[in-house]
């Protein structure tokens, strides 16, 4: 009898040994696979020209993409900021809506990153292309694609007076990708980004 009480010993050391660095692991990891996509502190500032929006996303890269990325596929994204008016008497009413383009890509002879942006959607042959900045990290580009600064989603002959509703979106644009990639992407979580908020704002009245 106290031959096999001696010898259950180890097995019951290496259960509690076992649970406890899969505890550990739980802790470490749990975070990071928790964390959901994020708007961030989404900002309107309203003045006599009009309605500027601001924030900073808060996301990682679905995995899929990355993967795409690096194969030399460019991702596309849509920022999308609608403006509502209140209205007590009524439905509330669309009075502005802004979309800004923007394009991901990799070079993989170069091994740096760019990432173009635009007022209107992406052609092949780059028409529409306001903006284009090449990066040496994904992180950088993931940054500055993730920073909204003083972004005009209205004229001030739009929005004025208020109170409004602004509803802001930012997604991964799947119409944009090759067709064989659309097609394998369909209900694949793995492509999944997605991130919405809405704020109120009232804007000033022109002197």
């Amino acid at each position: 009898m106290p031959a096999e009480r001696t010898a259950s010993r180890p097995a019951a050391w290496l259960s509690v040994a076992v649970a406890a660095l899969l505890c550990m692991w739980l802790a470490l990891w749990s975070p990071a696979v928790m964390a959901q996509p994020d708007a961030g502190d989404l900002r309107v500032e309203a003045n006599d020209e009009g309605l500027y929006l601001s924030t900073t996303l808060h996301f990682d890269l679905p995995e899929l993409a990355e993967d795409a990325l690096y194969k030399g596929i460019s991702m596309y994204f849509v920022a999308e900021a609608d403006v509502v008016r209140e209205r007590w008497y009524w439905y509330d009413k669309a009075v502005a809506h802004s979309v800004r383009y923007l394009r991901l890509s990799y070079q993989p002879l170069t091994r740096r990153w760019r990432l173009n942006q635009s007022a209107t959607p992406f052609a092949n042959t780059g028409l529409g292309v306001a903006l284009g900045q090449n990066f040496d990290e994904l992180g950088d580009a993931l940054s500055a694609m993730q920073r909204i600064s003083r972004w005009k989603i209205a004229d001030a002959d739009e929005v004025s007076g208020g109170p409004y509703t602004v509803h802001f979106q930012f997604r991964l644009d799947m119409s944009q990708l090759p067709r064989p990639f659309q097609i394998g992407a369909v209900g694949r979580s793995g492509w999944d980004l997605m991130l919405s908020r809405s704020v109120r704002a009232v804007a000033e009245r022109a002197p």
